[in-house]
């Protein structure tokens, strides 16, 4: 009976020493420093929302989180890194809209875009804006799209991106009007091209527009957020010229590694959110169009993920966009 007792006595004496060592594990996160990988060469929007939230970031947990680019592969470079590294909450993704476009994009595309990572939070939106040519007849979104209808030849517009693509067949399809797609490479190529009148129509990213709009060099007919942009507040939204509901919307976002543990999620999350709500931060968001939105919980950016994913198969097939 004693040599029992002692049994229990030991096996509880154990339980409880079990449960501080490993809260003590969970609160010694992070020991060593941070990164996150940016699937974007420097100096482009994606690469500026990263540096602009990892350094309050470092500065709050106490470790510093270092902006690692690693472009190319459309992206599956850095997703492949992110989900191939530990889960312990030190090798992060910086998550973009290409994430859940990509099984539609490429036929080569295996990760799941909800599974393949935990998803911690929303780091700020942007938009996309209909531009013209100065020389161009058509000063509103009404009269280029009844230019494009009256045109005995589709229309030409210029695009840097299969988003900015998709918003300009959006608009085809709603208006039945003719218009034939100029993809480039880079925005840097297509805003040459425009600012020069080589090709008289484009959708842009905020960021390479907003300098070319503001000097005059661009004519700014709508953005495609479901409000207007803070950089542009006299151009107008799709959605308020007849549109209701059309938004295409740039975003970023942070994920790690699938089974990173819910503690360390968690702490990512209010970690980045205060870093978000620095003035600081949201201040160098706006000089590039994009906002300061988050996700309330982590399973709200899940959420959005899984919206995001579903929502844009129907999207690609009406603009007979192919994966290559």
């Amino acid at each position: 009976m004693q040599r029992t007792i002692s049994r229990r006595a030991a096996l509880v004496a154990a339980l409880g020493l079990a449960v501080p060592a490993r809260a003590g594990r969970a609160q010694a996160w992070p020991t060593r420093p941070l990164r996150i990988l940016v699937p974007a060469v420097p100096g482009g929007a994606t690469d500026i929302v990263t540096r602009a939230v990892a350094q309050p970031m470092g500065e709050q947990l106490g470790q510093s989180v270092v902006a690692e680019n690693r472009a190319g592969g459309s992206g599956l470079i850095a997703l492949d890194t992110v989900m191939a590294s530990p889960p312990d909450g030190y090798t992060l993704l910086l998550v973009t809209e290409g994430n859940p476009m990509g099984p539609n994009m490429y036929k080569d595309w295996k990760p799941d875009p909800v599974r393949s990572l935990e998803y911690i939070t929303l780091l700020g939106r942007g938009m996309f804006i209909v531009v013209v040519h100065p020389s161009s007849p058509a000063d509103t979104l009404a009269e280029l799209i009844e230019q494009a209808r009256q045109s005995p030849q589709p229309m030409l517009y210029a695009t840097p991106g299969v988003g900015q693509r998709l918003v300009f067949e959006q608009l085809k399809s709603l208006n039945k009007f003719r218009a034939d797609n100029v993809a480039y490479k880079g925005g840097a190529q297509a805003v040459a091209d425009l600012v020069s009148g080589h090709i008289k129509v484009g959708v842009l990213g905020l960021p390479p527009a907003i300098p070319h709009v503001r000097a005059g060099r661009l004519r700014a007919l709508a953005v495609s957020g479901l409000q207007r942009s803070a950089a542009l507040p006299d151009v107008p939204t799709v959605a308020e010229l007849g549109f209701p509901g059309f938004e295409f919307t740039q975003w970023q976002g942070l994920g790690a590694p699938a089974g990173t543990p819910a503690e360390i999620i968690d702490r990512l999350h209010r970690e980045a959110l205060r870093a978000m709500a620095l003035q600081a931060t949201i201040d160098k968001l706006a000089t590039i169009g994009m906002d300061n939105s988050t996700s309330a919980a982590p399973a709200a950016f899940t959420d959005f993920i899984r919206r995001e994913t579903d929502r844009w198969p129907p999207l690609f097939k009406t603009a007979g966009i192919q994966p290559e």
